[in-house]
Protein backbone atom coordinates (compact mmCIF):
# COMPACT_ATOMS: atom_id res chain seq x y z
CA UNK A 1 0.00 0.00 0.00
CA UNK A 2 2.97 2.30 0.46
CA UNK A 3 3.22 5.14 2.95
CA UNK A 4 0.17 7.10 1.78
CA UNK A 5 -3.47 5.99 1.71
CA UNK A 6 -5.81 7.65 -0.77
CA UNK A 7 -9.56 7.70 -0.36
CA UNK A 8 -11.66 7.83 -3.52
CA UNK A 9 -15.19 8.95 -4.25
CA UNK A 10 -17.15 5.81 -5.27
CA UNK A 11 -19.30 7.78 -7.70
CA UNK A 12 -16.51 9.57 -9.57
CA UNK A 13 -13.29 7.77 -8.50
CA UNK A 14 -11.85 11.23 -7.74
CA UNK A 15 -9.31 11.37 -4.93
CA UNK A 16 -10.97 12.71 -1.78
CA UNK A 17 -7.82 12.85 0.32
CA UNK A 18 -4.39 11.42 1.08
CA UNK A 19 -3.32 10.28 4.55
CA UNK A 20 -0.08 8.91 6.04
CA UNK A 21 -0.30 5.21 6.78
CA UNK A 22 0.36 4.16 10.36
CA UNK A 23 2.75 1.20 10.46
CA UNK A 24 3.15 -1.00 13.53
CA UNK A 25 5.65 1.42 15.09
CA UNK A 26 3.28 4.36 14.62
CA UNK A 27 0.38 2.37 16.06
CA UNK A 28 2.45 1.42 19.08
CA UNK A 29 3.44 5.06 19.61
CA UNK A 30 -0.20 6.12 19.45
CA UNK A 31 -1.12 3.51 22.05
CA UNK A 32 1.72 4.67 24.29
CA UNK A 33 0.44 8.23 24.08
CA UNK A 34 -3.06 6.99 24.78
CA UNK A 35 -1.81 5.08 27.82
CA UNK A 36 -0.50 8.29 29.37
CA UNK A 37 -3.68 10.15 28.43
CA UNK A 38 -5.85 7.37 29.86
CA UNK A 39 -4.33 7.83 33.31
CA UNK A 40 -5.32 11.49 33.21
CA UNK A 41 -8.73 10.93 31.61
CA UNK A 42 -9.65 8.04 33.89
CA UNK A 43 -8.70 10.14 36.90
CA UNK A 44 -11.21 12.86 36.05
CA UNK A 45 -14.64 12.89 37.61
CA UNK A 46 -17.69 11.94 35.58
CA UNK A 47 -18.64 15.61 35.50
CA UNK A 48 -15.22 16.67 34.20
CA UNK A 49 -15.36 14.06 31.45
CA UNK A 50 -18.93 15.03 30.59
CA UNK A 51 -17.93 18.65 30.05
CA UNK A 52 -15.29 17.62 27.51
CA UNK A 53 -17.48 15.05 25.79
CA UNK A 54 -20.27 17.58 25.35
CA UNK A 55 -17.78 20.08 23.95
CA UNK A 56 -16.83 17.43 21.35
CA UNK A 57 -20.52 16.89 20.68
CA UNK A 58 -21.01 20.59 20.02
CA UNK A 59 -17.99 20.66 17.71
CA UNK A 60 -19.52 17.87 15.62
CA UNK A 61 -23.06 19.29 15.70
CA UNK A 62 -22.07 22.81 14.67
CA UNK A 63 -20.02 21.48 11.74
CA UNK A 64 -22.50 18.80 10.71
CA UNK A 65 -22.71 19.91 7.04
CA UNK A 66 -18.91 19.80 6.71
CA UNK A 67 -18.68 16.30 8.18
CA UNK A 68 -21.66 15.04 6.17
CA UNK A 69 -20.11 16.31 2.94
CA UNK A 70 -16.93 14.37 3.71
CA UNK A 71 -18.89 11.22 4.55
CA UNK A 72 -20.82 11.58 1.29
CA UNK A 73 -17.62 12.05 -0.71
CA UNK A 74 -15.94 8.98 0.79
CA UNK A 75 -18.92 6.59 0.85
CA UNK A 76 -21.06 7.84 -2.05
CA UNK A 77 -24.22 8.09 0.07
CA UNK A 78 -26.46 11.14 -0.42
CA UNK A 79 -25.60 14.11 1.78
CA UNK A 80 -28.99 14.00 3.52
CA UNK A 81 -28.35 10.38 4.53
CA UNK A 82 -24.95 11.38 5.86
CA UNK A 83 -26.54 14.20 7.87
CA UNK A 84 -28.99 11.73 9.42
CA UNK A 85 -26.10 9.42 10.28
CA UNK A 86 -24.25 12.20 12.11
CA UNK A 87 -27.43 13.23 13.95
CA UNK A 88 -27.91 9.68 15.24
CA UNK A 89 -24.27 9.48 16.33
CA UNK A 90 -24.51 12.76 18.23
CA UNK A 91 -27.61 11.56 20.09
CA UNK A 92 -25.65 8.53 21.30
CA UNK A 93 -22.67 10.66 22.30
CA UNK A 94 -24.92 12.93 24.32
CA UNK A 95 -26.60 10.00 26.10
CA UNK A 96 -23.33 8.27 26.93
CA UNK A 97 -21.80 11.46 28.35
CA UNK A 98 -24.81 12.18 30.55
CA UNK A 99 -25.63 8.61 31.62
CA UNK A 100 -22.18 7.33 32.61
CA UNK A 101 -22.40 8.38 36.30
CA UNK A 102 -25.69 6.57 36.90
CA UNK A 103 -24.65 3.42 35.03
CA UNK A 104 -21.03 3.14 36.12
CA UNK A 105 -20.81 4.98 39.43
CA UNK A 106 -20.32 3.27 42.77
CA UNK A 107 -23.50 1.90 44.30
CA UNK A 108 -24.42 -0.16 47.35
CA UNK A 109 -25.61 -3.74 46.92
CA UNK A 110 -27.17 -6.15 49.47
CA UNK A 111 -24.67 -8.20 51.46
CA UNK A 112 -26.79 -11.27 52.24
CA UNK A 113 -27.05 -13.31 55.43
CA UNK A 114 -23.53 -14.75 55.67
CA UNK A 115 -21.87 -11.36 55.08
CA UNK A 116 -24.38 -9.15 56.88
CA UNK A 117 -21.56 -7.48 58.83
CA UNK A 118 -20.05 -6.18 55.59
CA UNK A 119 -21.02 -3.19 53.49
CA UNK A 120 -20.85 -4.06 49.79
CA UNK A 121 -20.42 -1.79 46.78
CA UNK A 122 -19.77 -2.22 43.08
CA UNK A 123 -18.54 0.26 40.50
CA UNK A 124 -17.32 0.12 36.93
CA UNK A 125 -13.82 1.41 36.28
CA UNK A 126 -12.07 2.22 32.99
CA UNK A 127 -10.17 -0.51 31.16
CA UNK A 128 -7.44 1.89 30.03
CA UNK A 129 -6.96 2.07 26.25
CA UNK A 130 -9.58 0.81 23.80
CA UNK A 131 -8.84 0.15 20.13
CA UNK A 132 -11.76 0.71 17.75
CA UNK A 133 -11.70 -0.72 14.21
CA UNK A 134 -14.51 0.94 12.29
CA UNK A 135 -16.43 0.13 9.08
CA UNK A 136 -16.96 2.17 5.93
CA UNK A 137 -20.73 1.89 5.49
CA UNK A 138 -21.57 4.14 8.48
CA UNK A 139 -18.17 5.69 9.25
CA UNK A 140 -19.53 8.06 11.93
CA UNK A 141 -22.51 6.36 13.57
CA UNK A 142 -21.10 2.86 13.90
CA UNK A 143 -17.60 3.52 15.29
CA UNK A 144 -18.88 6.27 17.57
CA UNK A 145 -21.16 3.65 19.09
CA UNK A 146 -17.92 2.29 20.55
CA UNK A 147 -15.78 5.44 20.73
CA UNK A 148 -18.36 7.56 22.58
CA UNK A 149 -19.18 4.89 25.13
CA UNK A 150 -15.53 3.96 25.69
CA UNK A 151 -14.63 7.61 26.28
CA UNK A 152 -17.60 8.14 28.60
CA UNK A 153 -16.46 5.11 30.59
CA UNK A 154 -13.09 6.79 31.16
CA UNK A 155 -10.93 5.12 28.52
CA UNK A 156 -8.60 6.63 25.94
CA UNK A 157 -9.32 5.47 22.38
CA UNK A 158 -7.14 4.70 19.37
CA UNK A 159 -9.47 4.61 16.36
CA UNK A 160 -8.59 2.85 13.12
CA UNK A 161 -11.18 3.92 10.50
CA UNK A 162 -11.83 1.88 7.37
CA UNK A 163 -9.31 2.33 4.58
CA UNK A 164 -12.26 3.55 2.47
CA UNK A 165 -13.16 6.35 4.89
CA UNK A 166 -9.89 7.54 6.46
CA UNK A 167 -10.77 11.21 6.15
CA UNK A 168 -13.90 10.79 8.23
CA UNK A 169 -11.92 9.09 10.98
CA UNK A 170 -9.28 11.79 10.99
CA UNK A 171 -11.95 14.51 11.07
CA UNK A 172 -13.58 13.03 14.16
CA UNK A 173 -10.26 12.72 16.00
CA UNK A 174 -9.16 16.24 15.07
CA UNK A 175 -12.48 17.64 16.30
CA UNK A 176 -11.71 16.32 19.79
CA UNK A 177 -11.24 19.42 21.98
CA UNK A 178 -9.43 17.77 24.90
CA UNK A 179 -6.07 18.78 26.33
CA UNK A 180 -4.64 15.27 25.98
CA UNK A 181 -4.55 12.68 23.14
CA UNK A 182 -7.54 10.87 24.58
CA UNK A 183 -8.83 10.20 21.04
CA UNK A 184 -6.43 9.46 18.16
CA UNK A 185 -6.94 8.08 14.66
CA UNK A 186 -4.48 5.74 12.94
CA UNK A 187 -4.97 5.24 9.22
CA UNK A 188 -4.24 2.14 7.19
CA UNK A 189 -5.55 -1.18 5.89
CA UNK A 190 -5.82 -4.56 7.61
CA UNK A 191 -2.14 -4.47 8.51
CA UNK A 192 -2.72 -1.37 10.62
CA UNK A 193 -5.73 -3.04 12.22
CA UNK A 194 -3.66 -6.11 13.07
CA UNK A 195 -0.98 -3.88 14.60
CA UNK A 196 -3.65 -2.31 16.79
CA UNK A 197 -4.72 -5.78 17.98
CA UNK A 198 -1.11 -6.58 18.94
CA UNK A 199 -0.33 -3.17 20.42
CA UNK A 200 -1.28 -3.88 24.01
CA UNK A 201 -4.67 -2.15 24.10
CA UNK A 202 -7.03 -3.33 26.80
CA UNK A 203 -9.95 -4.11 24.47
CA UNK A 204 -10.80 -4.08 20.76
CA UNK A 205 -14.17 -3.06 19.34
CA UNK A 206 -14.52 -4.36 15.78
CA UNK A 207 -17.24 -3.90 13.18
CA UNK A 208 -17.04 -5.74 9.85
CA UNK A 209 -17.64 -9.08 8.20
CA UNK A 210 -17.69 -12.32 10.13
CA UNK A 211 -14.71 -13.54 8.10
CA UNK A 212 -12.60 -10.54 9.10
CA UNK A 213 -13.86 -10.81 12.68
CA UNK A 214 -12.35 -14.28 12.88
CA UNK A 215 -8.97 -12.87 11.82
CA UNK A 216 -9.24 -10.10 14.40
CA UNK A 217 -10.11 -12.66 17.07
CA UNK A 218 -7.09 -14.76 16.13
CA UNK A 219 -4.81 -11.72 16.42
CA UNK A 220 -6.32 -10.72 19.76
CA UNK A 221 -6.01 -14.27 21.07
CA UNK A 222 -2.21 -14.02 20.97
CA UNK A 223 -2.29 -11.37 23.70
CA UNK A 224 -5.60 -12.38 25.35
CA UNK A 225 -7.04 -9.02 24.33
CA UNK A 226 -10.83 -9.10 24.80
CA UNK A 227 -13.06 -7.76 22.05
CA UNK A 228 -16.61 -6.88 21.13
CA UNK A 229 -17.67 -7.82 17.59
CA UNK A 230 -20.47 -6.64 15.34
CA UNK A 231 -20.23 -8.93 12.34
CA UNK A 232 -23.06 -8.08 9.97
CA UNK A 233 -26.48 -9.54 9.39
CA UNK A 234 -29.05 -11.11 7.11
CA UNK A 235 -32.03 -9.46 8.72
CA UNK A 236 -35.60 -10.50 8.10
CA UNK A 237 -38.82 -8.48 7.96
CA UNK A 238 -41.99 -10.42 8.79
CA UNK A 239 -45.37 -9.30 7.43
CA UNK A 240 -48.53 -10.66 9.06
CA UNK A 241 -51.88 -10.94 7.32
CA UNK A 242 -53.26 -8.00 9.30
CA UNK A 243 -50.28 -5.70 8.69
CA UNK A 244 -50.46 -2.23 7.23
CA UNK A 245 -49.08 -3.29 3.86
CA UNK A 246 -48.21 0.22 2.70
CA UNK A 247 -46.16 0.82 5.84
CA UNK A 248 -44.53 -2.62 5.59
CA UNK A 249 -43.61 -2.08 1.94
CA UNK A 250 -42.13 1.36 2.68
CA UNK A 251 -40.11 -0.12 5.53
CA UNK A 252 -38.85 -2.98 3.37
CA UNK A 253 -37.79 -0.56 0.64
CA UNK A 254 -36.02 1.74 3.10
CA UNK A 255 -34.37 -1.15 4.94
CA UNK A 256 -33.37 -2.92 1.76
CA UNK A 257 -32.31 -0.09 -0.54
CA UNK A 258 -31.26 2.67 1.88
CA UNK A 259 -27.51 3.29 1.82
CA UNK A 260 -27.46 1.09 -1.32
CA UNK A 261 -28.32 -1.89 0.86
CA UNK A 262 -25.07 -1.46 2.76
CA UNK A 263 -26.60 -1.57 6.23
CA UNK A 264 -25.64 -4.37 8.60
CA UNK A 265 -29.04 -4.22 10.32
CA UNK A 266 -30.97 -3.43 7.15
CA UNK A 267 -33.51 -5.73 5.50
CA UNK A 268 -32.35 -8.49 3.16
CA UNK A 269 -35.18 -11.04 3.55
CA UNK A 270 -38.94 -10.51 3.74
CA UNK A 271 -41.38 -13.23 4.81
CA UNK A 272 -45.02 -12.47 4.02
CA UNK A 273 -48.07 -14.49 5.04
CA UNK A 274 -49.37 -16.00 1.82
CA UNK A 275 -52.84 -14.40 1.89
CA UNK A 276 -51.30 -10.92 1.40
CA UNK A 277 -48.16 -11.95 -0.47
CA UNK A 278 -49.04 -10.77 -3.98
CA UNK A 279 -50.59 -7.56 -2.66
CA UNK A 280 -47.41 -6.79 -0.73
CA UNK A 281 -45.23 -7.55 -3.77
CA UNK A 282 -47.23 -5.15 -5.92
CA UNK A 283 -46.80 -2.34 -3.41
CA UNK A 284 -43.09 -3.04 -2.96
CA UNK A 285 -42.55 -3.18 -6.71
CA UNK A 286 -43.82 0.37 -7.18
CA UNK A 287 -41.57 1.66 -4.42
CA UNK A 288 -38.53 -0.21 -5.68
CA UNK A 289 -38.88 1.08 -9.22
CA UNK A 290 -38.59 4.66 -7.94
CA UNK A 291 -35.93 4.09 -5.27
CA UNK A 292 -33.00 6.50 -5.28
CA UNK A 293 -29.66 6.10 -3.49
CA UNK A 294 -25.93 6.37 -4.07
CA UNK A 295 -23.31 4.02 -5.53
CA UNK A 296 -21.72 1.06 -3.81
CA UNK A 297 -18.79 2.17 -1.68
CA UNK A 298 -16.30 -0.64 -2.35
CA UNK A 299 -15.32 -2.00 -5.78
CA UNK A 300 -15.57 -5.62 -4.63
CA UNK A 301 -19.22 -5.61 -3.60
CA UNK A 302 -21.02 -5.52 -6.98
CA UNK A 303 -19.59 -8.94 -7.89
CA UNK A 304 -21.00 -10.41 -4.67
CA UNK A 305 -24.41 -8.86 -5.34
CA UNK A 306 -24.43 -10.22 -8.89
CA UNK A 307 -23.50 -13.73 -7.76
CA UNK A 308 -26.36 -13.79 -5.25
CA UNK A 309 -28.91 -12.55 -7.80
CA UNK A 310 -27.77 -15.10 -10.38
CA UNK A 311 -27.83 -17.92 -7.84
CA UNK A 312 -31.38 -17.04 -6.76
CA UNK A 313 -32.64 -17.07 -10.35
CA UNK A 314 -30.75 -20.23 -11.25
CA UNK A 315 -32.44 -22.02 -8.34
CA UNK A 316 -35.92 -21.08 -9.50
CA UNK A 317 -36.49 -17.65 -8.01
CA UNK A 318 -38.14 -14.95 -10.09
CA UNK A 319 -37.18 -11.32 -10.54
CA UNK A 320 -39.99 -8.89 -9.73
CA UNK A 321 -37.81 -5.82 -10.16
CA UNK A 322 -34.46 -5.77 -11.93
CA UNK A 323 -32.15 -8.74 -12.26
CA UNK A 324 -28.53 -9.42 -13.24
CA UNK A 325 -28.68 -6.50 -15.66
CA UNK A 326 -29.24 -4.19 -12.67
CA UNK A 327 -25.65 -4.67 -11.54
CA UNK A 328 -23.80 -2.09 -13.60
CA UNK A 329 -20.56 -1.22 -11.88
CA UNK A 330 -20.82 0.85 -8.71
CA UNK A 331 -24.40 1.94 -9.35
CA UNK A 332 -26.72 -1.01 -8.83
CA UNK A 333 -30.40 -0.61 -9.60
CA UNK A 334 -32.94 -2.08 -7.14
CA UNK A 335 -33.53 -5.83 -7.32
CA UNK A 336 -36.55 -7.60 -5.84
CA UNK A 337 -36.52 -11.39 -6.00
CA UNK A 338 -39.50 -13.62 -5.15
CA UNK A 339 -39.99 -17.30 -4.38
CA UNK A 340 -36.27 -17.85 -3.80
CA UNK A 341 -35.24 -21.26 -2.40
CA UNK A 342 -34.04 -21.01 1.19
CA UNK A 343 -30.69 -22.63 0.37
CA UNK A 344 -29.77 -19.90 -2.14
CA UNK A 345 -26.87 -17.62 -1.23
CA UNK A 346 -29.33 -14.74 -1.65
CA UNK A 347 -31.03 -16.09 1.48
CA UNK A 348 -28.15 -17.60 3.46
CA UNK A 349 -25.27 -15.12 2.95
CA UNK A 350 -25.00 -11.40 3.58
CA UNK A 351 -25.49 -9.65 0.22
CA UNK A 352 -24.85 -6.07 1.39
CA UNK A 353 -26.41 -4.58 -1.71
CA UNK A 354 -29.75 -3.13 -2.87
CA UNK A 355 -31.58 -6.44 -3.18
CA UNK A 356 -34.57 -7.92 -1.39
CA UNK A 357 -35.69 -11.54 -1.28
CA UNK A 358 -39.46 -11.77 -0.67
CA UNK A 359 -40.86 -15.22 0.08
CA UNK A 360 -44.36 -16.37 1.11
CA UNK A 361 -45.02 -18.30 4.33
CA UNK A 362 -48.06 -20.21 5.53
CA UNK A 363 -48.15 -18.42 8.90
CA UNK A 364 -46.08 -16.48 11.40
CA UNK A 365 -44.63 -19.65 12.92
CA UNK A 366 -43.08 -20.53 9.57
CA UNK A 367 -41.84 -16.95 9.23
CA UNK A 368 -40.03 -17.19 12.56
CA UNK A 369 -38.49 -20.56 11.65
CA UNK A 370 -37.15 -19.20 8.37
CA UNK A 371 -35.95 -15.97 9.92
CA UNK A 372 -33.96 -17.97 12.49
CA UNK A 373 -32.57 -20.47 10.00
CA UNK A 374 -29.49 -18.46 8.97
CA UNK A 375 -26.18 -18.19 10.83
CA UNK A 376 -26.65 -14.45 11.43
CA UNK A 377 -28.73 -12.93 14.22
CA UNK A 378 -28.45 -9.16 14.32
CA UNK A 379 -31.96 -7.65 14.05
CA UNK A 380 -35.42 -8.16 12.60
CA UNK A 381 -38.71 -6.35 11.98
CA UNK A 382 -42.31 -7.45 12.51
CA UNK A 383 -45.38 -5.82 10.94
CA UNK A 384 -48.74 -6.62 12.52
CA UNK A 385 -51.55 -4.72 14.21
CA UNK A 386 -51.56 -7.23 17.08
CA UNK A 387 -49.12 -5.75 19.62
CA UNK A 388 -49.25 -8.80 21.87
CA UNK A 389 -48.48 -11.17 19.00
CA UNK A 390 -45.66 -8.93 17.80
CA UNK A 391 -43.98 -8.97 21.20
CA UNK A 392 -44.21 -12.74 21.31
CA UNK A 393 -42.69 -13.04 17.86
CA UNK A 394 -39.85 -10.69 18.79
CA UNK A 395 -38.95 -12.86 21.79
CA UNK A 396 -38.80 -15.95 19.58
CA UNK A 397 -36.45 -14.37 17.06
CA UNK A 398 -32.76 -15.23 17.48
CA UNK A 399 -31.61 -11.63 17.17
CA UNK A 400 -30.11 -8.94 19.33
CA UNK A 401 -32.79 -6.39 18.40
CA UNK A 402 -36.22 -6.18 16.83
CA UNK A 403 -38.49 -3.39 15.60
CA UNK A 404 -42.27 -3.65 15.53
CA UNK A 405 -44.07 -1.81 12.70
CA UNK A 406 -40.82 -0.09 11.76
CA UNK A 407 -37.29 -0.87 10.68
CA UNK A 408 -34.13 0.15 12.55
CA UNK A 409 -36.18 1.76 15.30
CA UNK A 410 -33.66 0.64 17.90
CA UNK A 411 -30.82 2.48 16.13
CA UNK A 412 -32.11 5.85 17.28
CA UNK A 413 -32.64 4.88 20.94
CA UNK A 414 -29.34 5.46 22.77
CA UNK A 415 -30.48 3.66 25.92
CA UNK A 416 -30.93 0.36 24.05
CA UNK A 417 -27.99 -2.05 23.66
CA UNK A 418 -27.05 -3.13 20.15
CA UNK A 419 -25.34 -6.32 19.01
CA UNK A 420 -26.04 -9.77 17.67
CA UNK A 421 -25.57 -13.50 18.04
CA UNK A 422 -23.97 -16.13 15.83
CA UNK A 423 -22.05 -14.68 12.89
CA UNK A 424 -23.48 -11.27 13.80
CA UNK A 425 -21.02 -11.12 16.67
CA UNK A 426 -21.03 -10.84 20.45
CA UNK A 427 -20.92 -8.18 23.12
CA UNK A 428 -22.95 -4.98 23.06
CA UNK A 429 -22.50 -1.32 22.25
CA UNK A 430 -24.95 1.48 23.10
CA UNK A 431 -27.01 1.80 26.25
CA UNK A 432 -25.96 0.81 29.74
CA UNK A 433 -24.60 -2.47 28.39
CA UNK A 434 -22.40 -0.49 26.01
CA UNK A 435 -20.95 1.62 28.81
CA UNK A 436 -20.22 -1.50 30.88
CA UNK A 437 -18.71 -3.21 27.82
CA UNK A 438 -15.82 -0.79 28.10
CA UNK A 439 -15.45 -1.02 31.87
CA UNK A 440 -14.32 -3.49 34.50
CA UNK A 441 -16.54 -4.22 37.45
CA UNK A 442 -14.86 -3.87 40.82
CA UNK A 443 -16.51 -5.29 43.93
CA UNK A 444 -15.56 -3.93 47.36
CA UNK A 445 -16.62 -5.06 50.83
CA UNK A 446 -15.94 -3.28 54.10
CA UNK A 447 -16.40 -5.01 57.45
CA UNK A 448 -18.60 -2.81 59.61
CA UNK A 449 -18.59 -4.94 62.78
CA UNK A 450 -17.52 -8.37 63.96
CA UNK A 451 -19.89 -11.11 62.93
CA UNK A 452 -21.98 -12.61 65.78
CA UNK A 453 -21.36 -16.01 64.21
CA UNK A 454 -17.74 -15.78 63.08
CA UNK A 455 -17.23 -18.52 60.47
CA UNK A 456 -14.37 -16.98 58.47
CA UNK A 457 -11.60 -18.49 60.60
CA UNK A 458 -9.80 -21.81 60.92
CA UNK A 459 -10.53 -22.31 64.66
CA UNK A 460 -14.31 -22.21 64.36
CA UNK A 461 -16.25 -23.02 67.52
CA UNK A 462 -18.39 -26.17 66.88
CA UNK A 463 -21.29 -24.59 68.77
CA UNK A 464 -21.10 -21.50 66.58
CA UNK A 465 -21.05 -23.68 63.48
CA UNK A 466 -24.09 -25.63 64.70
CA UNK A 467 -26.04 -22.43 65.30
CA UNK A 468 -25.06 -21.20 61.83
CA UNK A 469 -26.29 -24.42 60.22
CA UNK A 470 -29.58 -24.15 62.13
CA UNK A 471 -30.10 -20.59 60.89
CA UNK A 472 -29.14 -21.65 57.36
CA UNK A 473 -31.79 -24.40 57.36
CA UNK A 474 -34.39 -21.98 58.63
CA UNK A 475 -33.63 -19.57 55.78
CA UNK A 476 -33.05 -21.91 52.85
CA UNK A 477 -34.43 -25.32 53.80
CA UNK A 478 -38.13 -24.53 53.99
Amino acid sequence: MGTVLRSYSPGTTDVVGEYPVADSEAVRAAVDRARDAARWWGGLSFKERRVRLLAWKRAIATRIEELAALVSAETGKPVDDAVLEVMLAVEHLDWAARSAPKVLGRRKVPSGMLAANHAATVEYLPLGVVGVIGPWNYPVYTPLGSVSYALAAGNAVVFKPSEHTPGTGQWLAEAWPGEQPVLQAVVGDGTTGAALCWSGVDKIAFTGSAATARKVMAACAETLTPLVVEGGGKDALIVAADADLDAAARAAAFGGFGNSGQTCAGVERVYVVRSVYEDFLNRLQKLAESASYGPMTTPEQPAIVLSHVEDALARGGRAIVGGPESVRGARIAPVVLADVPEDSTAVTEETFGPTLVVNPVADLDEAVRRANAVKYGLAASIFTKDAHAATGIARRLRTGAASINAVLGFAGVPSLPFGGVGDSGFGRIHGADGLREFSRAQSVTRQRFHAPLDLMRLDRDPKVMARAVKLFRMRHGR
